[in-house]
């Protein structure tokens, strides 16, 4: 064997098609592109999931229904199960802690308290939400419905203990600020964080900010950071004696004549 007799083996290599060379290539009229079409044209390129120009796969598939990102979902809770948890433990002062250390519901839900079953014992119940029939059951029997998301897990189990009354006595007055507290964010200039910062301070209810000279809130808002710190707190005072003495007609006419809460 010399050198120069060595071959690939018969079929091992193919002479690659060279195709838009014209009639003298050997590939007819369309050199070798065939017919007409998107593949006939140099640059062609196909999208995923394109089928020729019919309507694809993912647009063939039906979708059925809606998913609302905002919405909120709720655990239900009813009434009798609310009775069945006061005839179990005894405690008439029910928030989500208490629900939460009894088996009820887990640490992340929402709880609305609706009005299935009969409630005959008075007990002063925190949650999320409350439908309208509930809050009406809870105080026809002498009870109390409060919204309050508070999970307090460690108060909540001492209070199934003896010695817990005297923790639960310890602080009745916040207790009772948390029951009677005013939606502060009627106040023009007052937001949802503010709000916060005031009740954090002791201040819930109308009476409380109008109690409260303009530079203590001024304080309260400046040691929360800047972005607090730019509010003019001056007619909060005003407002809120009008909001504590029911004249919301004139706190409307005063709310009218403010710029954000500041006096144009």
């Amino acid at each position: 064997m010399k050198l120069e007799s060595l071959k690939p083996n018969k079929g091992s290599v193919k002479a690659n098609d060279r195709v838009g060379r014209g009639h003298g290539s050997g590939g007819g009229g369309t050199a070798k592109r065939g017919h007409k079409g998107a593949k006939s044209r140099s640059g062609y390129s196909q999208k995923r999931g394109f089928e020729g120009g019919q309507m694809p796969l993912q647009r063939r598939v039906p979708k059925f229904g809606f998913k609302n990102i905002n919405r909120v979902e709720y655990k239900a809770i009813n009434l009798d199960t609310i009775q069945a948890l006061f005839d179990k433990t005894g405690i008439s002062d029910i928030d989500l802690g208490v629900m939460y250390n009894n088996g009820l519901i887990s640490k992340s839900d929402l709880v609305k308290v609706l009005g299935r079953g009969e409630l005959t014992a008075t007990v002063n119940l925190r949650a999320n939400a409350f439908s309208a029939s509930a809050i009406a059951a809870i105080e026809k029997v002498g009870g109390s419905a409060t919204v309050d998301a508070t999970l307090n897990r460690e108060i909540s189990a001492a209070v199934e203990l003896p010695v817990a009354e005297a923790v639960v006595a310890e602080k009745p007055a916040k207790a009772k600020k948390k029951v009677e507290g005013d939606d502060l964010k009627l106040i023009e200039g007052v937001g949802p964080k503010i709000a916060d910062l005031l009740i954090n301070a002791g201040i819930v209810t109308f009476a409380d900010l109008a109690a409260t000279s303009a530079e203590k809130v001024s304080e309260i808002l400046s040691a929360a950071g800047s972005n607090f710190a730019s509010h003019n707190p001056a007619t909060w005072a005003d407002q809120a004696t009008l909001a504590r003495d029911g004249k919301w007609d004139e706190l409307k006419e005063l709310q009218d004549r403010l710029n954000g809460g500041k006096a144009e």
